[in-house]
């Protein structure tokens, strides 16, 4: 409890690394955890610092590894992870991997290089024979002879020609083939008509089906075409606009003869083709395969390769440049385990002269640390989202704990509810170390991490659906009533008690729809019920008068005992600080001032639940004008809840009159005293206790001397400070404006306290709303088509009350209690000023390995 309640007491250590043990002492530092490291070299370049050589030799592994992932799993070979983390390599091994890492590069490169060359020419062999199978049916004629001039219409029909009849029969007739895509063939068939001018005639046919392009590597639709041309110049145009169109082009046999032996050589080379490209994937799967079984273990160990190197730069030599000086934050508590460290990484590197540390004194700020756990992490992250605490101060965390799920719940209070959220946080729980959750979507990663909260928020929306006596909107009837509706009717009572009081009978029965029951009546109310809400305010007409009434008194009772105890922890800091004058000045003019006005409230509402019964309920006074009545003094004299009232509520009034002026003045006035030479008491200051570093409360108690751990033991002494920097007006303002705010604040915070009545309210109405319109519908229909229709109606109701009532109105009140412990209950005593510690772990590298190389 100690870490949770205040963050750990931290130390800066100076550590002397000789140069051959740096890199293994970073090391084992790394592997444990332990300490913060700070640049000591903030006005250096990362390019020009001393380890940048071997941050780029890390950066040049880290690529080629990445490659090598790559090309894993684009062969579908399994990533093997390890159960453990591998150390660091020792530095005589880090040339070694590199030159084995880069010989595989280059083979895998050169392999993968082949391969590709060979897929290639395998896809245009077997376009050439989809080319030669389809083009085959084009020509319907004798290809043995050549092509005489009357295959071609007459030339007093062509009136577009410009050749002479001579240039004509001279000539020879040439053909093209080839592939294009489907989307282009009939823009290519229009320019190659303009552009020929008709002296050329496409014929083209769609493949039956897509072929990968080698060019590419994408599956499309492919046509072949056959183009016939007449003409040394059209058929130069023709192969131009084919490359403009990235046409796929094969020569086009002029025999049936040489069509078959180029038909029998494609198949011949196809066949050996497949041969030779099985082969080579089979040795680049086998490569691929042996490198996967510790490209895990190198990916980490070059990561952490590189983390050491980057704390290496933030180090600075000593004149010699033979020893690296750091400085770091460790907590106290682990500086044995520190020096254990330093002496493994001297061991393994065998030096002669071992590293060493020494803690130095130091007036910075350290860095908050508090120790968690799987289950107080989620908390603890609640906290830290309003701000990292400053350095020692007492820590929200260990309240929220309780405090979070029990305002949640409040606010959720349903039986039914509840339970099945517990129900779902309970398998997270049970189910924590299954790998998939930890690494699912990040709304599932995102219930996982805060799977004890929802735990804890399902548990105690259990207790309070209890309280209230509601489950989905139903309540529950335990211990039997404590209401008797039979000893209502007049038949039973005396004729005395039938003129008191209003009695039933047969007629009354018959002809009034609503009954009242009268608490004042013998044997009606024979006590409260056990547990909870009396499950017989579920029948009654006016259950939303009586539970208003109820959650309303029961919020502003919670949320002034919340705001006080924030006030009250405020006491705490002021006690470790050596603050004690705030104590007296702020605190409790605070205290006074909230609990002798809505502390006062309190007690009227706990006053009128104990004083006054059934019987003389009609003439008990109201809390509202009472408490209004007490700042107007009215002149007439009420009856009021006690005796001595009026007394009483002026002596409060006068107290908090008399806080206010305090609060306002009191703390300036001191600091500006003790600014004067004045004696104090109560403000020795020693270690680490310069939180608010910049504050001129600070400069007031420390002035300009250096006030050591030690040397100051007195308590409630005197102490004489002196300080140039003083600025009365400053420290004057800053106290008006927090007093102003307390003061304003505890009016509007106790007012915002209300919502733990209104999100109640309206999580019971959409509950028992929902429970009107479906379960109830369902339940009413006849015995014949009853159980047909129920089926689907229970079904719409529990996906409707999963989405509405628990993930929405879920969402609803986590957020809302998140406000009412970072607004109305930490602004009364938590800064949140500091910075988080964030230690060299090299650990948290082999849980991102995933992530990194996807």
């Amino acid at each position: 409890m100690g870490s949770l309640f205040r963050s750990e007491t931290m130390c800066l250590a100076q550590l002397f690394l000789q140069s051959g043990t740096a890199y293994e002492c970073l090391s084992a530092l790394g592997e444990k955890g332990l300490v913060q490291f700070r640049d000591l070299n903030q006005n250096v370049s990362s390019f020009q610092r001393k380890f940048v050589g071997e941050v780029k030799r890390c950066e040049e592994l880290e690529r080629i590894l990445a490659y090598l992932v790559q090309e894993i799993n684009r062969a579908d070979i399994p990533l093997p992870e390890g159960e453990t983390s591998p150390p660091a390599p020792p530095l005589k091994q880090v040339l070694e991997m590199q030159e084995q890492l880069q010989k595989l590069e280059a083979e895998l490169r050169e392999v993968t290089k082949n391969k590709e060359r060979l897929r290639k020419n395998l896809l245009e062999l077997t376009e050439y024979t989809h080319v030669l199978r389809v083009s085959k049916a084009f020509v319907r004629r004798d290809v043995q002879f050549e092509p005489t001039y009357e295959e071609f219409p007459p030339l007093e029909n062509d009136s577009l020609l410009d050749y002479s009849c001579m240039q004509r029969l001279g000539a020879k007739l040439g053909f093209v083939s080839g592939l294009i895509n489907q989307g282009k063939a009939e823009a290519f068939g229009k320019t190659l008509w303009r552009a020929c001018r008709g002296h050329s005639i496409v014929t083209h046919a769609e493949l039956e089906g897509p072929l990968e392009d080698p060019e590419t590597g994408e599956v499309i639709k492919w046509y072949v075409f056959l183009i016939s041309f007449w003409g040394e110049q059209i058929g130069h145009k023709v192969k131009k606009i084919c490359d403009c169109y990235h046409c796929h082009v094969y020569p086009y046999p002029n025999t049936a003869e040489e069509r078959r032996e180029i038909q029998e050589g494609l198949n011949t080379r196809i066949q050996d083709l497949y041969t030779v490209l099985h082969k080579t994937e089979d040795y680049l799967r086998q490569v691929l395969c042996k490198a996967a079984e510790s490209v895990y273990s190198r990916v980490i160990q070059v990561k952490k390769m590189k983390a050491i190197y980057h704390m290496l730069n933030m180090c600075s030599f000593d004149v010699t440049n033979k020893c690296l000086i750091a400085e770091v934050w460790c907590p106290e508590a682990d500086l044995h385990e520190l020096r254990l460290a330093l002496e493994e990484g001297s061991r393994e590197s065998g030096a002669s002269i071992p590293s060493f540390m020494n803690t130095i004194p130091t007036k910075e700020t350290p860095p908050t640390l508090i120790r968690t756990n799987k289950f107080t992490e989620g908390f603890q992250n609640i906290v830290d989202a309003y701000g990292v605490g400053s350095y020692r101060e007492v820590n929200p965390a260990l309240f929220t704990i309780v405090t979070f799920p029990f305002l949640f719940a409040v606010m959720f209070g349903d039986l039914g509810h509840g339970f099945v959220m517990f129900l779902f946080a309970l398998l997270l729980v049970l189910n924590e170390d299954h790998p998939r959750l930890s690494q699912s979507q990040e709304i599932v990663r995102m219930f996982f991490n805060g799977r004890y909260i929802l735990l804890l928020m399902g548990l105690f929306s259990v207790y309070t659906g209890l309280i209230y006596n509601d489950c989905f909107s139903k309540s529950v009837n335990l211990f039997g009533s404590g209401w008797n509706v039979s000893a209502m009717y007049s038949s039973g009572h005396s004729a005395a008690e039938q003129r008191k009081g209003m009695l039933w009978n047969d007629s009354v029965v018959r002809h009034n729809r609503v009954l009242q029951l009268d608490p004042s009546v013998p044997g009606v109310f024979r006590g409260p019920y056990p547990l909870g809400i009396d499950p017989i305010w579920n029948l009654a007409t006016n259950r939303l008068t009586f539970l208003n009434s109820f959650k309303m008194k029961m919020s502003v009772i919670l949320g002034i005992i919340h705001m006080t105890f924030g006030v009250i922890l405020g006491i705490f800091n002021h006690l470790h600080f050596r603050k004690k004058f705030n104590i007296y000045l702020v605190s409790i003019p605070e205290l006074l001032f909230m609990l002798c006005i809505f502390g006062y409230l309190v007690f009227m509402i706990v006053y009128k639940w104990l004083v006054y019964s059934a019987e003389t309920s009609r003439g008990a006074p109201s809390i509202l004008i009472e408490f209004i009545n007490m700042f107007l003094f009215p002149a007439s004299d009420t009856g009021g809840l006690y005796p001595g009232q009026e007394h009483v509520q002026r002596l409060l009034l006068v107290i908090t009159a008399l806080s206010v002026p305090v609060l306002f003045l009191g703390k300036p006035l001191f600091l500006l005293w003790l600014h004067r030479g004045r004696s104090c008491f109560g403000v020795s200051r020693s270690g680490y206790t310069l939180v608010r570093k910049d504050s001129e409360e600070e400069v007031s108690l420390l002035g300009s001397q250096d006030i050591e751990e030690g040397n100051n033991q007195m308590e409630d002494g005197c102490r004489e400070v002196t300080c140039e920097e003083f600025n009365f007006g400053e420290i004057l303002m800053t106290q008006v404006i927090h007093s102003i705010e307390y003061c304003l604040g505890c009016i509007s915070n106790t007012a915002s306290y209300l919502r733990l009545w209104a999100l109640s309210l309206a999580h019971a109405q959409l509950s028992d709303v929902l429970w009107a319109m479906l379960m109830r519908v369902g339940l009413r229909v006849d015995t014949t088509y009853g159980v047909l229709l129920l089926l689907p109606v229970i079904a719409l109701f529990a996906v409707l009350t999963i989405f509405i009532l628990l993930i929405m109105e879920g969402l609803s009140a986590f957020l809302h209690a998140i406000r009412l412990h970072w607004v109305e209950f930490q602004n009364k005593f938590y800064v949140g000023a500091g910075t988080k510690f964030v230690p060299f772990s090299l650990r948290l590298l082999s849980s991102k390995f995933s992530d990194d190389m996807a």
